[in-house]
């Protein structure tokens, strides 16, 4: 009688080690499908973060190139505020040679006054900047902000719609240029 009480708590002792034993196992299969989720989230969060801009490669001359981003720019509405020779001012200022590189401010005055209406430090994020910058070999690169990830952070009512119009007019921009 004595053995069958000691068989009946080892038998209850082995349940409760597989028990445990599952219960480890499932927890570490848990905690590696959560690992496997964080990575893919980090990793589509890395995309959305990184996706900053719209570029294009295109075969013109870099004047060629500045000439005729600025003409689809005009057509979307957009002027340019500012140019930044890049190239021109790294020799003056730190006597290096650089590829050729110069940031257009452009600026859609109708959506820059709305903007503002609605938040008067969204000036701290205008005009719009398009880069238009020396590739490899013969290659331009235009690059263009996206306006909806570079204001991210600003949660201000009815600036959301405005900034995928933005968008969708500098999307056509660098489609057709």
């Amino acid at each position: 009688m004595y053995r069958m009480g000691i068989g009946k708590k080892n038998n209850a002792f082995m349940v409760l080690i597989s028990f445990r034993h599952f219960v480890l196992i499932e927890l570490f299969t848990i905690r590696k499908t959560i690992f496997s989720l964080v990575n893919l989230y980090n990793n589509k969060l890395k995309h959305i973060i990184m996706s900053y801009s719209f570029s294009k490669m295109v075969n013109y001359g870099f004047e060629e190139a500045i000439a005729k981003v600025t003409d689809e720019l005009q057509k979307e509405g957009f002027g340019i505020l500012t140019e930044i020779d890049m190239q021109a001012a790294l020799k003056k200022k730190l006597n290096v040679h650089f590829r050729k590189y110069k940031i257009l401010g452009a600026c859609n005055p109708q959506f820059a006054f709305e903007a503002l209406k609605r938040e008067g430090d969204i000036g701290t994020m205008l005009p719009c900047n398009v880069v238009v910058q020396q590739g490899e070999g013969d290659k331009i690169k235009i690059s263009i902000i996206d306006p909806v990830a570079s204001m991210m952070a600003v949660k201000v009512d009815g600036m959301e719609e405005l900034l995928f119009t933005v968008r969708e007019k500098l999307k056509r921009v660098i489609e057709k240029v």
